[in-house]
């Protein structure tokens, strides 16, 4: 069965729609199957007061990010896609003969996009526990994506019995960014298909230091889908430019998700001979780096109703 590749854009394109045009496009002629973007809002960023200045122990060690909520509202802002051009971004992938793809951040953002044609939903791994947020999806699109970084394995047990009865596949992720090959744990990929038969693995590694190695082996061991950070600009041209892969890497991933897999084994084993470093643990507690960043990104983002805000995991949240 051939993988399945999403080239995410995330904010790659630089709120410039012109950009975002040319990504959609060559993502399309490279053998991308979705192209992804993020329908983030910038008015929907929550003030919460530790991370204003974060926090450290005694030996100097963070305890809690920083991250001014002014300087990121500022850097975001500039990059906020409208409705209207994320309407428009379904339209030009389907004249580019792929499928559209998003990732909401919060509940009213599911009713924003829910009309615009989007043929499936993308779960960022810190709503994998957002329950009422899946319910809420899941009316809408049965085709469904979730990644499942930084979360523990009772959380995406329970978004599994969530999703029953859709066509859902998780995601195993490890939200370090970019992600070490000794961080992988690619045994996550099997480990998770107690839970679907339908197992990817969205990459976070560096393709300048560490090539597409993570996905190869993904592919190799069966992943159902590859999810990547996709750029037509410079590595240091965007912020997630580092994590990124372009056109001409997105075009190897498919020829070499065309071979037979003793010869993807053959090459995996030749172009990197301590491969098994990257298939850590099957279960296994979550890293500082990765608790750090699920305690700032959780909740990165919320539902503004009048004066209220409302967190994507607040059961009877009243969203109107």
């Amino acid at each position: 069965m051939s993988t399945l590749i999403i080239a995410e854009c995330c904010q790659n394109h630089n709120g410039d729609q012109e950009i975002l045009k040319r990504m959609i496009h060559t993502a399309a002629e490279s053998g991308s199957d979705y192209v992804k973007i993020q329908a983030i809002r910038s008015k929907e960023l929550t003030f919460r007061e530790r991370f204003e200045n974060g926090e450290q122990d005694e030996s100097g060690e963070t305890k809690v990010i920083k991250r001014p909520y002014g300087t990121e509202l500022e850097r975001l802002s500039k990059l906020d896609l409208t409705q209207d051009q994320e309407a428009w971004f379904v339209e030009e992938c389907r004249k580019a003969g792929t499928k559209a793809l998003t990732t909401v951040f919060s509940r009213t953002g599911v009713q924003e996009v829910k009309d615009m044609g989007y043929a499936a939903m993308k779960i960022a791994s810190y709503d994998c526990a957002s329950y009422p947020m899946l319910e809420d999806i899941k009316k809408h699109w049965n085709k469904i994506f979730i990644s499942t970084g930084s979360t523990y394995d009772d959380e995406i047990k329970q978004a599994a019995e969530v999703l029953e009865g859709t066509d859902f596949e998780f995601l195993h992720c490890v939200t370090i960014y970019p992600t070490p090959l000794e961080e992988l744990h690619l045994k996550r990929i099997e480990y998770l298909k107690q839970f679907t038969p339908k197992v990817g693995y969205s990459d976070h590694s560096k393709p300048a230091t560490t090539g597409l190695w993570a996905c190869k082996i993904a592919i190799a061991l069966g992943a159902s889908c590859i999810e990547r950070h996709y750029t037509i600009l410079k590595p240091d041209e965007s912020r997630d430019g580092p994590v990124s892969i372009t056109p001409a890497m997105v075009k190897e991933l498919r020829t070499f998700d065309a071979l037979e897999n003793e010869e993807q084994w053959d090459i995996i084993k030749k172009g990197l001979p301590d491969w098994e470093k990257c298939m850590g643990d099957s279960s296994r507690k979550l890293s500082k780096t990765e608790l750090l960043n699920r305690d700032y990104y959780r909740g990165r983002f919320a539902s503004k109703v009048g004066e209220k805000v409302i967190y994507n995991w607040e059961e009877n949240a009243i969203l109107a």
